[in-house]
């Protein structure tokens, strides 16, 4: 089996979870934050519906300056409502999945580079990239916005298996 092939097993089932939980995001609560050191909902949504491009960006490119010279520093945004955050998100997932499955082995294996101010950050194949970075971060923030629209009372979906709001728990 490819690593294409591998990769695009994960990243379906994860892109269908993140976008089950996305459309549980309530409007009204976009500005809501558990700590004052924490995202605001819509923030976190937002940047979830964001990480896909960074499938496609490792795929496509074999570096990133988050701060560079000369321009403005990567900066997410607030999307407006859930519906822009699903269309994001469903965009952002399309093009990714078409970049991973576009890939060869060889390719995945090439090194990846993330910069700040032109110092590397860290270096990585591109399918450790696309685990750690893309699928692993989104899992991460997933889970942090499974609590935070918990601590709104919204229904949770289930992910890996029910949740306490799927009916029989």
């Amino acid at each position: 089996m490819s690593l294409a092939t591998s990769l695009l097993l994960e990243f379906d089932h994860e892109m269908q979870l993140t976008r089950r939980m996305l459309e549980r995001v309530p409007e009204n609560k976009f500005e809501w934050q558990p700590h004052p050191k924490s995202m605001k909902l819509g923030r976190l949504a937002s940047h979830l519906a964001e990480l896909p491009t960074w499938g496609s960006m490792t795929m496509e490119t074999d570096e990133f300056d988050v701060m560079p010279a000369g321009k403005a520093p990567y900066a997410g945004r607030v999307m407006a409502n859930r519906a822009e955050i699903l269309t994001a998100f469903d965009t952002n997932a399309a093009a990714a999945r078409r970049a991973i499955a576009a890939g060869t082995d060889a390719l995945f294996g090439r090194p990846w580079t993330l910069k700040n101010a032109g110092k590397s950050v860290f270096t990585m194949p591109k399918v450790a990239v696309l685990r750690s970075m893309v699928m692993n971060h989104m899992i991460h923030h997933r889970a942090q916005l499974g609590l935070f629209l918990r601590l709104n009372d919204v229904e949770i979906p289930g992910t890996y298996g029910p949740s306490a709001d799927d009916s029989g728990m």
